[in-house]
């Protein structure tokens, strides 16, 4: 097994750290006559990560959250933007995203889903192996407004050969390139993905799992697992992946009610039964994630699962150029409304995708807040009240009394869309 030397993870964790400690440098007190870069209006603010609920102005300078009063003068800002009274949110985060066009076969680009989604930071999950991260890094991440991190896939081609299913040869799984890639990029790559469901490891059982825990500890850095599940080969092997899963390791569709080749439901959820597998899982600190996608989310499998103790910890999308074709529409704050619709408070479910995958990324001082000196990433949402009916992805239906609609978002204190900034962008 080959081993990373420390030195290199903290020669590069050294450059993000004093990339990370810029925007605190470059804050100073703002003067009599200086003013906001920009200034957001008449934002109906919700905060979770401060317990921050009312009517405020945001004031924006440096690319930074400078100012959140009851009301700040119009006059006081270079350029002014009203959000008209919507609901303004930190910036939402979607922890599994695809966001790698022309790399992987399945990925869309991350500014092209903030007008559906108005995500500010995005996570590529698995888009990427070993093999095709550096242009992941240097060609796609530059390019990008939104913030982007990724999960490494623990195949060295990543999704890239999609719909081939990437890891029938097991031998794709290699841990030593996984590993360095890691090592080498922890500023962007948060660990490792593995999909584990049959229709993509086949009958390799826990093999798969196994090379890409291997990856994570050889890479001599902190990396956390992303795993996917749904229709696993044998309701036994549920229970094994789950029992292998280390504290603050993803299980990603954890709500899937997916079957597996034979049509068997092999997922955390058996016969109406939460596995007791799942429930350690959960208590010792396994970050359970929703990851909707096209076949992922199942109405009776979260059910069940959230009334026997294994409520979701983290709402994301799942969205990719196949999935966000589908009737389930996964785009976030549609999964967000049909959590609202399964009885989670407002509040909550804005926690599971701001500031909460923020704490996951771990790479941002203050990320997923409106604090003062937080970047000035924010969403903003209407909150559409009125009958809507919602559908999964098995063609299971609930009916809810609102949902939330992607509006506008500013990330890094630019706004997309009017009004437009020169420069365009201070980053």
């Amino acid at each position: 097994m080959q081993h990373f030397p420390r030195r290199q993870f903290l020669g590069a964790g050294a450059g993000a750290a004093a990339l990370a400690a810029v925007p605190g440098a470059v804050r100073a007190a703002m003067g009599p006559n200086d003013k906001f870069d920009l200034l957001v209006r008449n934002c109906k603010v919700l905060d979770p990560s401060q317990g921050l609920s009312g009517m405020r102005d945001i004031g924006i300078r440096y690319g930074l959250i400078e100012s959140v009063a009851e009301r700040i003068a119009p006059e006081r800002a270079q350029r002014v933007m009203d959000a008209g009274g919507k609901l303004v949110t930190p910036g939402l985060i979607d922890l599994h995203c695809h966001s790698y066009p022309y790399g992987s076969a399945i990925g869309i680009p991350a500014d092209e889903l903030v007008a559906q989604q108005g995500t500010t930071t995005v996570v590529s999950a698995g888009d990427a192996g070993g093999n095709n991260m550096a242009a992941f890094r240097r060609f796609i991440v530059p390019g990008s407004r939104a913030r982007q991190f990724a999960f490494v896939h623990i195949a060295v081609a990543g999704l890239a050969g999609f719909p081939v299913p990437e890891l029938f040869n097991v031998d794709y799984a290699q841990p030593e390139v996984a590993a360095r890639t890691l090592a080498e990029n922890s500023d962007l790559v948060l660990g490792v993905k593995i999909r584990m469901s049959e229709n993509v490891i086949a009958r390799h059982g826990m093999e798969p799992l196994r090379r890409a825990l291997r990856a994570c500890e050889m890479s001599g850095v902190p990396a956390r697992l992303m795993v996917h599940i749904g229709g696993v080969s044998e309701r036994a092997l549920m229970s094994q992946i789950l029992d292998l899963l280390r504290p603050g390791d993803i299980l990603t569709h954890c709500y899937s009610g997916a079957p597996n080749n034979a049509g068997d439901g092999t997922n955390i959820v058996q016969d109406g039964k939460l596995l007791p597998a799942a429930l350690a899982a959960k208590k010792r600190g396994v970050i359970f994630d929703i990851g909707h996608g096209g076949g992922s989310f199942d109405y009776t499998i979260a059910e069940a699962a959230i009334a026997q103790g294994c409520p979701p910890d983290t709402i994301s999308s799942d969205v990719h150029v196949f999935s966000g074709n589908t009737p389930g529409m996964p785009y976030l704050p549609w999964v967000m409304s049909k959590m609202i619709g399964m009885g989670f408070p407002l509040a909550d479910v804005v926690s599971m995708a701001t500031s909460v995958p923020a704490r996951i990324i771990n790479r941002i001082p203050r990320h997923g807040t409106l604090q003062i000196g937080a970047p000035a990433d924010m969403t903003l949402l209407d909150v559409v009240e009125g009958p809507v009916s919602f559908v999964d992805t098995r063609n299971n239906k609930r009916e809810g009394k609102m949902y939330l609609k992607a509006q506008g978002a500013v990330i890094a204190g630019v706004a997309f869309g009017r009004p437009y900034q020169s420069p365009f962008s201070v980053r």
